[in-house]
């Protein structure tokens, strides 16, 4: 069954992110190689990124491992205390006791396109994650977009992700949930697709060697073709609301109506 959304599936943003992070990469790769033979190939690179403040995605992105005890349960006695004047003091027991968060690896994976002669990097393709769009990875991930684009390296940049800061805010840029961008070697201007919730992905420019036409990538086929072969829709509860941030009234009443729209299709059908 597809995704009941035209666009970005919002439901998509929670705990499944990590599959869809590396699903997307490898579709991507599977939708460009036919276009990119015999000069280029489409190779994956994955790195390891650590979150070193995993508390805002708990319960979202991370398992909720989070273990609260209140006082009534505290296997601690009081502790008699006695102070200088001889009199017996009572230590008041913690209300609550949490868990110490730990840091948290994160496993990313990026598509690197480069040309078969020569094995050099010619364009990157990078899915944003919650910890490229946080301190301190915001910091390293800009810092990595600024050496690639030394580097004279293509850079798009998918950020499906509503939550966070994106690496390449610019006031012109509209307040939307999603957007896709665009820097190409040696230009002075990044190219920008805002999404709203209701717009569909679209096709972006591939950009190769100057000698070179850019390639297409559809990037609302990709995100069905993963979402039907990963079987999303048995897993994902659209009874409840999508993963944070919280949607805006009219976003809320969308989203609804397109859910109820999808469901009374396929109840027709």
């Amino acid at each position: 069954m597809p995704s009941p959304f035209p666009g970005m599936d919002p439901y998509l943003e929670g705990y499944l992110w990590p599959d869809v992070h590396s699903a997307l990469a490898s579709k991507i790769r599977q939708h460009l190689t036919p276009l990119l033979r015999p000069n280029y190939v489409a190779r994956l690179e994955v790195y390891m990124a650590e979150d070193p403040f995993p508390e805002g995605e708990i319960g979202i992105l991370y398992p909720d491992v989070e273990i609260v005890k209140t006082s009534g349960q505290s296997s601690v006695p009081p502790q008699p205390i006695a102070d200088s004047s001889s009199n017996t003091l009572t230590i008041t027991p913690p209300a609550i006791s949490v868990p110490l968060t730990q840091s948290v690896s994160v496993r990313l994976t990026t598509v690197e396109i480069r040309d078969t002669a020569n094995n050099k990097l010619v364009t990157s393709v990078e899915i944003l994650s919650p910890v490229n769009k946080k301190a301190p990875g915001l910091l390293t991930y800009r810092k990595e977009r600024q050496r690639l684009y030394q580097a004279n390296v293509h850079l798009l940049e998918l950020d499906l992700l509503r939550r966070g800061s994106r690496p390449f805010a610019h006031p012109r840029l509209p307040q939307v949930p999603y957007c896709i961008a665009l820097t190409r070697s040696e230009a002075r201007a990044t190219e920008l697709w805002p999404l709203e919730l209701e717009t569909s992905l679209p096709v972006v420019p591939i950009p190769l060697k100057a000698s070179d036409a850019d390639v297409p990538l559809d990037l609302q086929a990709v995100l069905a073709a993963i979402y039907d072969e990963a079987a999303y829709d048995l897993t994902l509860d659209y009874q409840q609301v999508p993963p944070p941030p919280i949607l805006s009234e009219s976003e809320a009443e969308w989203v609804k109506a397109t859910i109820h729209k999808s469901a009374n299709k396929s109840a027709a059908g």
